[in-house]
């Protein structure tokens, strides 16, 4: 199976072994389509590679003659760090394949002292991770970090919640791993709004030449967080909170719903599919609160106050 990285790797080998290369030649090799390689090309460049091309239907591209790649040379430090981040790629399962490819190639090529040292991080070195639940396409993920730098519009087939699919253009702001799962966040032209999408239920992705201007300071994350904290459920929370809002802030996650300065104190709404949790977290939040509803929270918040008094505490 080929890799996003790989791939791009593969055509950098490709150029350097040959005088010129046609991009259906390239194609055929990685088992691509042109204009995916037109995207692996443009990728080269732009890492300061020289690649030029012959446009026509015999074009070929071909490496800036007497150009080489020059050596790298990474110090302990460096060498640790990027072992680092290929363990925590590999645990967060992306690119294992490549990731493993990559610490390989490392070890082969570095000084026997430190392939030691890399080699005992990586063999003793435990990384308890949080794995994303679902997993997006790693070419799906790159094609939108690419979309996102280059301030370019993409078009999607996205499939909702219920099986719906659906087309749509997007202005992509930002991408966030959060609690295991990837978003990506920016203005949708069906919606003609602001939307968030889970990686894993777009079905496909194309970049577009449509270009766009991202808005200044936008916060991907904080938008993440406002549209988890919007997701319906089948309970409607809502309760108020009689402490100040930045003491409901610094007990509140953002994702877990929302929060609004009243005249009568802090109003908490969020949504839930099933109530215990709720019932125990708003239990141990320590504040003042009246529930305003629904009314089974009511009924929950008094069971769990029945059970806590039948809690016998021995004597020490």
């Amino acid at each position: 199976m080929y890799y996003p990285t790989t791939r791009v790797l593969t055509v950098l080998e490709l150029l350097q072994s040959r005088p010129q290369i046609s991009g259906v030649e390239i194609a055929r090799h990685l088992e691509v389509n042109t204009r995916t390689v037109r995207r692996y090309i443009t990728m080269l460049q732009d890492l300061g590679i020289p690649v030029e091309s012959d446009r026509g239907r015999y074009g070929a591209y071909r490496l800036t003659p007497g150009f080489k790649l020059p050596p790298l040379m990474f110090s302990s430090d460096e060498a640790l760090q990027i072992t680092l981040g290929l363990l925590v790629s590999g645990k967060l399962g992306l690119t294992t394949v490549a990731a493993e490819s990559a610490l390989s190639k490392l070890s082969r090529v570095m000084p026997q002292h430190l392939a030691r040292r890399l080699d005992a991080v990586r063999n003793t070195l435990i990384v308890n991770l949080s794995l994303p639940k679902f997993m997006p396409a790693g070419e799906i993920v790159v094609d939108l970090c690419v979309a996102i730098a280059e301030q370019r519009t993409i078009s999607i087939r996205y499939q909702a919640w219920n099986g719906d699919l659906t087309e749509r253009n997007l202005n992509p702001y930002g991408i966030v791993l959060h609690d295991g799962f990837w978003y990506a966040v920016g203005y949708c032209h069906l919606r003609d709004d602001i939307r968030t999408f889970r990686l894993d239920r777009i079905a496909s992705l194309e970049l577009q030449d449509t270009r766009f201007i991202a808005p200044a300071y936008f916060d991907p994350l904080a938008e993440v967080m406002r549209a988890l904290a919007r997701t319906p459920g089948i309970f409607e929370i809502e309760v108020i909170l009689h402490t100040s809002l930045e003491q409901a802030q610094r007990l509140i996650p953002p994702s877990l719903g929302l929060l609004k300065q009243t005249e009568n104190g802090i109003r908490f709404t969020c949504y839930f599919q099933r109530l215990e949790w709720i019932t125990h977290f708003l239990a141990g939040l320590d504040v003042p609160m009246t529930l305003i509803k629904p009314l089974e929270l009511r009924n929950e918040m008094q069971k769990l106050a029945q059970r806590i008094e039948r809690i016998r505490v021995a004597a020490l």
